[in-house]
């Protein structure tokens, strides 16, 4: 038994995460090469043999018996075959065997490169197939170095790129800071593989819900539709497998635990989760949570929907810089036209549906709004119609038309 082989095997083995079987056969083909280079042929009549269990190995080679030998690698005289066995004729195949130890300083040299390579290379594809598993998911990364305005990330085995584009504006990283990124694209180069990571892609806030939600991990709460602005706030629209489980409690967790602990992982990005619906209409409304939506015309053949808040609504339906429409277009897919109610009488969109809307709970019958608002601090009981305080800081949003189209544009 050939026991440093096999031990020097077994280290590899455990260290490259490289199977036994690969770096035998790159022994076999160093073996191989090195004759060809001792005798400095390109003959394929050479043959290794080694036992995995053992390490012990065998190299000869196949010559033809000839009556005149042109070829000394391939062909063996019939009186030397005769010495060999007496049973041998002409154009029978003899093994000659081939001692390794006798070839020179060269052909030994270049055995042992070719074993080199052909580690380097296992190695690489070992490395490029583990993280090749990890695409589009998350991983734990230390932060090493700024090089130009990228930051290199050591994911372990391995150094990932996080691009200056795939940062959220205003974060600091700092070396050997731990945080999470989303795995974007891994490539086979000669260097080895190259990762590059992303803190901005929508898909790292519903890989971190999977990680904290037991419910979206295991399938019964689905993501069905995000929208990001990165660093500022991300709109999720989930819904559940299962009656009995309500989509948005769980990803909120008891006391905002769950949502929390993404919150602070995203450094303190804010989360707006609502429920899906398949009814566009229902569905945009509740995208353009916290405001109240008095109505939603949707036309799912054109993607587009116009929308009728309360006048003390518009600035919170708009958001701060247009925001909160522009991620609920994007949620939704639908190019959204949000007008106040004001506004929609002069142009006549109410006129069709103002009997419905006098019906509905959100009025009583003089055509105000139902005390049930008034519980909620939305507006002042006394004046339904008053701006509430908290939304005095948005009185600087337009009162005319704003209209998003289905990528959250303002148009």
């Amino acid at each position: 038994m050939n026991n440093e082989l096999l031990e020097a095997l077994t280290i590899l083995e455990k260290e490259k995460n490289i199977s036994k079987d690969t770096l035998l056969e790159a022994i076999r083909q160093s073996l191989i090469q090195a004759c060809k280079n001792n005798w400095k042929t390109e003959a394929d009549n050479v043959v290794v043999n080694i036992d995995p269990d053992t390490c012990e190995y065998e190299v000869y080679a196949q010559k033809t018996v000839v009556e005149q030998v042109e070829d000394e690698l391939a062909q063996i005289s019939l009186t030397k075959a005769k010495l060999i066995d007496s049973r041998y004729e002409l154009g029978d195949v003899v093994r000659v065997d081939i001692k390794s130890k006798e070839f020179g300083r060269i052909a030994t040299q270049n055995a042992k490169n070719v074993i080199l390579q052909k580690i380097r290379e296992e190695e690489r594809k070992v490395l490029y197939n583990e993280y090749f598993e990890k695409e589009h998911d998350v991983v734990t990364g230390v932060v090493q170095r700024y090089f130009g305005r990228n930051i290199s990330i050591n994911l372990g085995r391995a150094d990932a790129t996080l691009a200056s584009e795939e940062q959220i504006r205003g974060e600091t990283y700092r070396p050997n800071q731990r945080l999470k990124v989303y795995v974007l694209e891994v490539k086979d180069t000669p260097k080895g593989p190259r990762i590059q990571v992303s803190r901005t892609h929508p898909e790292l806030v519903k890989r971190l819900f999977e990680e904290e939600v037991t419910e979206v991990h295991d399938g019964t709460v689905e993501i069905k539709s995000i929208a990001r602005e990165a660093g500022s706030r991300t709109k999720i629209a989930v819904w559940s497998n299962n009656p009995d489980v309500d989509p948005v409690g769980a990803c909120v967790g008891l006391n905002g635990s769950r949502v929390n602990a993404v919150v602070d992982e995203l450094n303190g990005e804010k989360i707006d989760i609502i429920n899906w619906d398949d009814n566009p209409a229902l569905l945009i409304e509740n995208a353009l949570s916290p405001a109240k939506v008095i109505t939603v015309l949707a036309d799912p053949d054109e993607k587009t929907a116009k929308v009728v808040v309360p006048d003390y609504q518009l600035s919170l339906a708009i958001g701060r810089e247009g925001q909160n429409a522009r991620l609920a277009a994007r949620l939704t897919g639908f190019k959204i036209d949000i007008k106040n109610e004001t506004q929609a009488r002069e142009s006549g969109d109410l006129l069709e549906y103002e009997e419905d809307y006098y019906e509905d709970e959100y009025y009583d019958e003089d055509g105000y709004y139902a005390d049930e608002y008034a519980e909620d601090g939305a507006y002042d009981e006394g004046d339904p119609y008053a701006e509430p305080e908290s939304y005095a800081d948005d009185s600087a949003y337009a009162d005319d038309d704003t209209v998003f189209d289905n990528e959250g544009n303002e148009e």
